[in-house]
């Protein structure tokens, strides 16, 4: 694995997808690749494959920019994989299709700014680095204290957009709430993804986690925050991430929320983040997050096919178990379903006290984006249930 990484680290598209399909084979974790064609034979190049499958109902045709099952060899279907998961972590240039699965449109016009309300810039710079940011000031602020919550982007994304598809805005002028949009570069991330998957950036004090946090204090030092109300949220890799700023940083925030996210510390390389996304990751005993955490809500589609939905198993078991000092936590789960929508389980966790532990929001049907959300902005779908406005529901519970 520790070779695999080092020649995707240094050299070309073509020698990484081999490391990748190399490592994966040593590992057990996919066939090995077909022998190498002769020159002058005729290879078809593989189809990428949709990140969205089609809505529930539709599993028997193939999804959008998907091959034939019977068509792809091995051998295709890894180039495949490995390309979509460079593609993803930012760390080749692919250029990578448009997508458009029924429910996933392009994105359309933001919606004014209520009269009063203000969406600024501002930027944060520490030994780490610097990234800026969008801060949401609702209309009914006047310089009284009130909740601040951080929103991290997944790939591709920027403030503006995962405004606009989580509509979070919107539910932070009905809440009275501050929010703050934090934007990963292209330089640290040429697809602009959080890097979870970075030993430095999974600890207190290094790397992107002390970025985000420091927007935070900034944040809380410009304005009247309510400090045991600061929560974290984020999508995809910025789940993934939110997950690790919330953990590290529990003195700061007082929950966290995650979205199609992978659990704390999951991977540590590029090897470890394809298997950990595509297969899940699973408890080591090595990886457990420090005791102590914080509350914790997650969602996540059972048809995701680029974070399997094993990783929101863990997250929120790992979550749980980082809180839940007695052993005694109980448990329960109900089904429900959005009108013309999905179905989901929801499963909480509480103490015996009757405190807030966690949330798990499975969402049936549904693939890798913002369940509820507007197709102002990507990766949305808005046949879920409202995840921005269960967040700031769950939120409201533990502060």
């Amino acid at each position: 694995m520790r070779a695999a990484t080092s020649k995707l680290m240094n050299q070309g598209a073509g020698s990484a997808t081999e490391a990748i399909q190399q490592a994966l084979s040593a590992a057990g974790l996919m066939p090995a690749p077909a022998a190498t064609p002769s020159p002058g034979s005729s290879t078809a190049q593989p189809q990428m494959r949709d990140i969205n499958p089609p809505p529930a109902g539709a599993s028997d045709k193939p999804a959008v920019d998907e091959a034939p099952a019977q068509a792809a060899t091995p051998a295709q279907a890894a180039q495949a994989f490995a390309q979509d998961f460079m593609s993803r972590l930012g760390k080749q240039p692919f250029e990578m299709p448009s997508f458009q699965a029924p429910g996933f449109g392009s994105a359309t016009p933001a919606a004014p700014l209520p009269e009063g309300a203000q969406f600024i810039d501002g930027q944060f710079s520490n030994h780490a680095g610097t990234r800026s940011y969008k801060l949401y000031i609702p209309s009914s602020y006047h310089g009284q204290a009130m909740p601040l919550l951080v929103m991290l982007h997944g790939c591709t994304q920027n403030p503006d957009d995962f405004a606009a598809g989580t509509q979070m805005n919107a539910v932070a002028e009905e809440q009275q709430c501050f929010v703050v949009y934090p934007a990963q570069t292209q330089g640290a991330n040429s697809s602009r993804c959080w890097n979870w998957f970075n030993a430095i950036d999974q600890q207190r004090g290094q790397g992107e986690p002390s970025i985000i946090a420091g927007i935070a204090q900034q944040i809380i030092e410009q304005y009247p925050v309510n400090e045991r109300e600061v929560f974290i949220a984020g999508l995809s890799a910025g789940g993934a991430m939110a997950v690790i700023v919330g953990t590290l940083y529990p003195e700061l925030f007082a929950a966290v929320g995650v979205h199609s996210g992978l659990p704390f510390a999951s991977a540590q390389d590029l090897p470890s983040a394809l298997s950990a996304m595509k297969g899940g990751a699973m408890p080591k005993a090595g990886r457990q997050a420090p005791a102590g955490g914080v509350p914790i809500i997650v969602f996540h589609g059972d048809r995701d096919n680029t974070v399997n939905l094993r990783n929101g198993d863990e997250v929120f078991a790992q979550g749980v178990r980082s809180q839940d000092g007695s052993g005694q936590a109980s448990a329960a789960s109900v089904d429900g379903s959005v009108p013309n929508g999905y179905r989901y389980t929801r499963t909480t966790q509480r103490q015996a006290d009757g405190s807030p532990l966690g949330e798990y929001w499975v969402i049936h049907g549904a693939g890798h984006a913002w369940s509820g959300g507007s197709d102002a902005g990507s990766y949305t779908d808005g046949k879920g249930p409202d995840a921005s406005r269960e967040m700031m529901r769950f939120f409201s519970t533990v502060s």
